[in-house]
C-alpha cells in the first residue's frame, strides 16, 4: 500500500533542505517490520512542491510504527516543520489492476 502526501517548501527555503530531512527520518522509518521505501517527486514546473509516496507491505504494520512515536523521528519531522507544509493526500491499496502498453513487434 501507499500513503501519499503533497509538500509545499515555505518561500526562503528548498526542496533539497525538505529532502534531507524526508531521507533522515526515512532511514530510521525503514527499519520498521513491512516498510517497503519511500519516495519524493517535484512537481514540473512547480520546484517547491513536491509529492512524498511511503510505501509498507500493510496499513497495520504502518500503523504499528506509527504508534511507536520514536523520538528521534519525531525530532527529525519537527526540525523540518516551519519549512513546509504537508497535506495527506491518503492511503491506497496496490492497484487492482493495472494497465501496461503492449511491446510493440518489429516485422523484418
Amino acid at each position: 500500500m501507499k500513503y501519499i502526501f503533497e509538500v509545499k517548501i515555505r518561500e526562503g527555503h528548498t526542496a533539497e533542505e525538505y529532502a534531507d530531512a524526508w531521507v533522515r527520518a526515512s532511514e530510521l522509518i525503514q527499519q520498521a517490520p513491512g516498510a517497503l521505501g519511500t519516495e519524493l517527486h517535484r512537481k514540473i514546473g512547480e520546484p517547491d512542491r513536491l509529492i512524498a509516496i511511503a510505501h509498507w507491505a500493510s496499513k497495520e504494520q504502518r500503523d504499528a510504527m506509527e504508534a511507536v512515536h520514536d523520538p528521534q523521528i519525531d525530532a527529525i519531522i519537527k526540525s523540518a516543520a516551519p519549512f513546509v507544509e504537508i497535506r495527506s493526500l491518503g492511503a491506497y491499496e496496490e492497484p487492482e489492476w493495472v494497465v501496461m502498453p503492449a511491446i510493440p513487434r518489429h516485422h523484418t
